[in-house]
């Protein structure tokens, strides 16, 4: 079997955490005409951010994202989690300002953060290594597919290298890196996720996060899906190439995600995947199996 967010999180703290999703009206440079306009061709209206609290300062949001799960974590502790679009694209002194305030809380024992890799500047990756330092951080990163060609028809925008340089410049000013994994995108085998799988790992990763390639709304590629260019995966398909990705992870990394929810209101496909508890059930009993 493989580690757990769950058993990652209790050794780690000593005690049951849940992550409190924020958004702090970040954008991307991928929309704003920096390096793009339109996004990865994936990428939802709310930049992954669908089930993040939104409106009020970032000190409302955590009380009203608390507020939802706390019959869940009775007397437990949070994580304060930026996750829509690019959470650190934007000058560091807002961004001190903004995640100083989110670890202020005493129920706040943790700080994650979602972001690319081409937006951390050294004095981004100074700051974080200063509030490491007052209580854990934990940056996201998402790498996808080191599939070049795949590289280009998502429109990430940046090449593999700058993954692999954030990765050693995080790690080395002693910050938890978690990789984002996308199985099941347009014209890739298993070969390729489990290739992805392992470069993230040789980077250094200590988490990996699978995401099932699921279609949205207002997209591009819900264009291309319509157009037939490209099928999704089945249950049974995915599961079997989730497997393998996770063979090649090593004991010490941890999987926080077996895949990934859009929400039902703009999912396209596949329908399966609206079934949240079936699929999570169905891999788990999957994964166990020899």
């Amino acid at each position: 079997m493989y580690r757990t967010l769950n058993e990652h999180l209790k050794e780690k703290y000593g005690f049951k955490v849940y992550k409190l999703a924020l958004d702090a009206g970040f954008t991307c440079p991928n929309r704003d005409g920096t390096v793009g306009e339109r996004g990865c061709i994936f990428c939802s209206e709310c930049g992954s951010g669908e089930f993040a609290e939104k409106g009020g300062d970032i000190l409302s949001q955590l009380e009203k994202a608390k507020k939802r799960v706390e019959g869940k974590n009775k007397n437990g502790k949070y994580i304060a989690y930026f996750q829509s679009f690019t959470n650190t694209y934007a000058p560091v002194d807002r961004l001190e300002s903004l995640f100083s305030a989110a670890i202020s809380p005493d129920f706040i024992v943790g700080l994650s953060v979602a972001t690319r890799p081409d937006c951390l500047s050294d004095e981004i990756v100074e700051l974080l290594k200063r509030l490491n330092l007052k209580k854990p951080v934990t940056v996201e990163l998402g790498l996808q597919t080191v599939n070049q060609s795949t590289v280009s028809y998502i429109r990430r925008g940046y090449e593999n290298t700058v993954y692999f340089d954030a990765v050693k410049r995080l790690k080395s000013a002693g910050i938890e890196v978690v990789t984002h994994i996308i199985i099941g995108l347009p014209n890739e085998t298993e070969k390729d996720a489990v290739k992805t799988t392992e470069s993230a790992v040789s980077a250094g990763t200590d988490g990996v996060k699978f995401h099932l390639l699921y279609v949205l709304k207002n997209t591009d590629l819900a264009v291309d899906y319509a157009l037939g260019k490209f099928k999704c995966l089945t249950l049974l398909e995915y599961a079997k190439i989730l497997k393998a990705c996770i063979s090649v992870l090593p004991q010490s990394v941890t999987v926080h995600r077996i895949t990934g929810d859009g929400a039902k209101k703009d999912l396209i496909a596949p329908i399966w995947s609206a079934d949240k508890k079936r699929v999570l059930n169905f891999l788990n009993n999957y994964l166990k199996e020899e």
